[in-house]
């Protein structure tokens, strides 16, 4: 086999096998743990194979890929991966402090086969982290944003502006975890929290800014542009086929 063919074949392992993050490692453990001892007990078993299966979804699920931010001053970039499955104006919830006027709520849903870290559309301070308990609706529905079970922070970012992330658990999510709290800085694309199995995100947006996405897009956390505040560029629709 030639060099470049060596090459090139390392770097099709090497971007296959994309980090796990360290929350996840326990996790990975204990199915790795389960199928070995199946492995051992009843070799090439049907359960067997599921556990050893489960034990590479485990290790997916929990993947920490690299991504590129774009760093210019007024953009906000979506906070995870996902469909947006809702662009609306509404009033923010009141734990967020954001006053009454309507903002608009850019909703990003991730299903168990999305990354499912979290990171800061833009930079700034932590002014707010306020954990709300609550339900475990599916995800999807409208009214998860205000009856499940949810973390949001608030961050006052460079430019002045107060940006809000909701992170709201699901059906099968039964846990949020937030790296990041109160008072602390963060860059934009900075890592700040996961939702483990399934979830949704909140963005609320300043007051009179527009989103950049549309219903049905996909979304890559750290990556996609969801508004620009220094842009006066009309809302986007979906082209319809």
């Amino acid at each position: 086999m030639s060099k470049s063919a060596n090459h090139s074949l390392l770097d099709t392992i090497t971007d296959f096998m994309v980090p796990i993050h360290s929350d996840g490692w326990k996790f990975v453990a204990i199915a790795g743990a389960i199928a070995a001892f199946l492995w051992f007990m009843i070799p090439f078993s049907i359960l067997a194979y599921i556990a050893l299966g489960l034990t590479g979804y485990v290790a997916y699920f929990f993947r920490d890929p690299p991504r590129v931010t774009p760093l210019r001053e007024g953009l906000v970039v979506s906070p995870a991966d996902g469909r947006v499955s809702s662009i609306d104006r509404v009033r923010p919830p009141a734990e967020l402090g954001l006053g009454s006027d309507e903002r608009t709520r850019v909703s990003i849903f991730l299903s168990v086969f999305d990354v499912h870290i979290q990171r800061a559309p833009v930079s700034g301070r932590i002014s707010k982290s306020i954990y709300v308990p609550g339900a475990f609706l599916n995800a999807a529905l409208d009214k998860a944003s205000e009856e499940n079970e949810r973390r949001s922070i608030v961050i006052s970012s460079t430019r002045g502006d107060d940006i809000a992330c909701v992170q709201i658990a699901g059906l099968i999510a039964r846990r949020i975890v937030t790296f990041a709290k109160e008072g602390d800085s963060i860059g934009v694309g900075e890592r700040y929290g996961l939702i483990r199995f399934g979830s949704r995100v909140d963005v609320y947006l300043p007051a009179g800014h527009n989103p950049l996405v549309h219903v049905g897009q996909r979304a890559v956390g750290g990556e996609t542009i969801i508004a620009d505040l220094k842009s006066t560029e009309a809302e986007r629709l979906a082209r319809q086929s």
